[in-house]
């Protein structure tokens, strides 16, 4: 412990308390501290401006919440005698490196960047835990030798204690609820906000994970509503999601540059060539934040390249793809549709795209399923549980209804009025598959 308690302001939790000191040497950690440079929501600042905040404000938000969940097991839900499914306080220290740790494996932008160079921030969150390279690794070794590989088993959910587990990953977690709360916040919106000290309160532990009690259920509701919301509103914003598409196509422009040997003679990606070429270690990944990729599109403004220093330009200056919305009737049409595209000058392969966004509100255990969620269980007053959806009909309008939609994104000019213009048919011809933000 601290010999004096540090405490971090924070605009969704007041105060952060650390109290532990491999906490605090955890975040005094090279790998720990980049999470500063990485934006915790892409591409979403470019549509909501407040949304700046980091993957670092994130994770200790995280932490915190994980912390005052283990503070109210501990106190209300202590265990008696081994078995009895009640909270074993010795599991704090490894549920509070968890929360911690669980997103420091994230790369520049996020999950767009995982998209362009298959990466998987989990696995390497794992690796940086796990990893004798890393400070990260020495301060947890600091506790015990094997203490790395249990905190990486949480991240990967082997871990044997399923409380712990459900804390860091389940439909409603530390994780979750903290990015709901913080990213309303800073975006703006109000659609994330809900109970989070009622929540807290209606927690309580048992044999197999973490239940909610019966009178805290609409607590419950409002968050699944909640997060429904803010998907639907600011997650999947097709705006933020037009920027995506920009990033995507900029970086996979600059990687079949490099693989045509076209970079040479300018200034090199040298610390994208490894992602490029399929050979990245720990160092290489943890040099990578949000400010390296801006730095890099800054110079390709003035590459000879001119689809690379336009996409740089596009993206720099916010200038989103427009889209469309469609469906199985008409997805027939986005060959033909992106051809007219190329007709006027846009190569298709880089200045069209389709972006697929859906999520699951709320799922119920599926044994069949390859990717089954913890169900939201509500304890009686028996002690026996009861899953969410069965007594709440507002949960249950949602369950398993996939939501979201399929948009094909193309440059803004297709839409223009183009009438001196000598393709002047083809942006006519384009337009009118366009009605209502719709493809016809």
């Amino acid at each position: 412990m601290l010999p004096r308690e540090k405490v971090f302001r924070d605009p969704i939790h007041n105060y952060i308390h650390v109290q532990h000191k491999v906490i605090l040497d955890l975040i005094n950690t090279k790998e720990f501290q980049r999470l500063r440079r990485v934006k915790q929501l892409g591409t979403a600042s470019f549509t909501f401006h407040g949304a700046e905040h980091s993957r670092f404000g994130h994770c200790i938000g995280v932490y915190e919440i994980t912390r005052q969940i283990c503070d109210n097991f501990q106190r209300n839900y202590s265990t008696k005698t081994p078995g009895d499914g009640l909270w074993d306080d010795n599991e704090r220290i490894v549920a509070l490196c968890a929360a911690l740790l669980h997103d420091v494996g994230h790369g520049p932008y996020s999950h767009t960047f995982e998209h362009i160079f298959d990466t998987d921030h989990e696995m390497w969150t794992r690796k940086i835990i796990t990893s004798p390279e890393t400070e990260i690794n020495h301060v947890l070794k600091q506790v015990s030798d094997d203490f790395p590989e249990k905190v990486a088993s949480v991240i990967s959910h082997t871990y044997p204690n399923p409380q712990v587990v459900q804390m860091i990953s389940s439909q409603i977690d530390a994780d979750r609820m903290d990015y709901l709360l913080r990213d309303a916040y800073f975006t703006g919106t109000k659609y994330g906000m809900f109970d989070l000290t009622r929540i807290l309160r209606v927690m309580r532990p048992y044999k197999d994970g973490i239940a909610f009690d019966y009178d805290g259920m609409h607590a419950v509701e409002d968050y699944v509503l909640s997060r429904f919301q803010m998907y639907q509103q600011v997650y999947f914003h097709p705006v933020s999601r037009g920027m995506e598409v920009v990033l995507t196509k900029l970086l996979q422009r600059a990687k079949d540059l490099y693989e045509h040997n076209h970079m040479n003679g300018f200034e090199m990606p040298s610390l994208l060539i490894p992602f490029f070429e399929n050979k990245v270690n720990i160092d290489d990944y943890l040099l990578l934040d949000d400010g390296i990729l801006n730095t890099y599109f800054t110079l390709w403004q003035s590459y000879p390249d001119e689809i690379l220093k336009d996409l740089s330009y596009r993206f720099l200056a916010r200038k989103p793809f427009k889209s469309a919305k469609y469906d199985k009737k008409t997805k027939h049409l986005l060959p033909e549709i992106a051809d007219i595209v190329e007709s006027v000058g846009f190569q298709k392969k880089y200045y069209t795209a389709t972006n697929t966004s859906y999520d699951l509100p709320y799922d119920v255990y599926n044994p069949n399923s390859n990717k089954s969620r913890t169900q939201i269980e509500i304890m009686q007053n028996d002690g026996s549980l009861i899953e969410l959806s069965t007594i709440s009909r507002l949960v249950n309008a949602l369950t398993g209804k996939i939501s979201g939609d399929e948009r094909f994104y193309f440059p803004k000019s297709m839409l223009m009025e183009h009438s001196d213009d000598i393709f002047s048919n083809e942006y006519d011809e384009f337009q009118k598959h366009i009605y209502n933000d719709t493809i016809i």
